[in-house]
């Protein structure tokens, strides 16, 4: 999976060039710590007043290379994924490694920290399925056709439904409390779905597909 960055962020990392590798590893650690303990003004204007730019610049940056950790992180997103998604970003190959390095060392424990703050969505808890026959209309009238004719016409009248419950912790009211959605399908249309699902997940891994992310504005 490919980071598709808007302009407003590559405007916000642009700034990481023309700092030092250090300074960037240290933007790094500011916007981790930012996502463990909320942001701080002070630290913003220390920066600002160390690299004489105006505290804008320096806000902007380190909110850009957090959207950037917590963005490929949430995705759980490849190596060779976060190379290809900052190189529309048209950095060079040493700040790419130092990115990728920050990435690596701390995903998972930003997914950690992601995991603890509260969400307005729903999340995953469980699903439960059963199978049923639906049988569409009655016997035939005793007589008018032979047992054979019957059985067959009751064949054709089966229709197999599948219904599930989706079960779903609440999205971020503390109450822990479950809500569950039932839906229902046939089997062809589910087969279908999935048939698609993957198709989809095995074309945006193509080079066609990272062609086409890369020049997404």
């Amino acid at each position: 999976m490919l980071l598709v960055l808007s302009e407003e962020h590559k405007e916000h990392l642009s700034f990481l060039p023309r700092v030092d590798s250090a300074v960037v590893g240290e933007f790094g650690r500011i916007a981790l710590e930012f996502l463990r303990r909320g942001s701080s003004p002070k630290i913003y204007e220390g920066a600002a007043r160390k690299l004489c730019v105006p505290v804008e610049t320096v806000q902007r940056g380190v909110e850009g290379l957090m959207y950037l950790m917590t963005e490929s992180s949430k995705h759980m997103i490849s190596k060779v994924d976060f190379l290809d998604s900052v190189l529309v970003l048209g950095f060079g190959e040493e700040l790419n490694q130092i990115l990728l390095q920050l990435y690596l060392q701390h995903h998972s424990e930003i997914r950690s920290i992601l995991s603890q703050l509260p969400s307005n969505l729903p999340g995953y808890h469980n699903l439960e399925w059963r199978l049923d026959v639906q049988l569409l209309s009655t016997f035939p009238p005793a007589g008018l056709v032979s047992l054979q004719l019957a059985s067959r016409a009751i064949r054709q009248q089966v229709v197999p439904v599948l219904t599930m419950r989706l079960l779903l912790t609440g999205g971020g009211d503390g109450t822990g409390e479950l809500s569950r959605r039932v839906l229902q399908t046939d089997p062809g249309t589910l087969l279908h779905l999935i048939s698609t699902l993957e198709g989809a997940l095995a074309a945006i891994k193509t080079n066609h597909a990272r062609r086409i992310f890369r020049n997404i504005k």
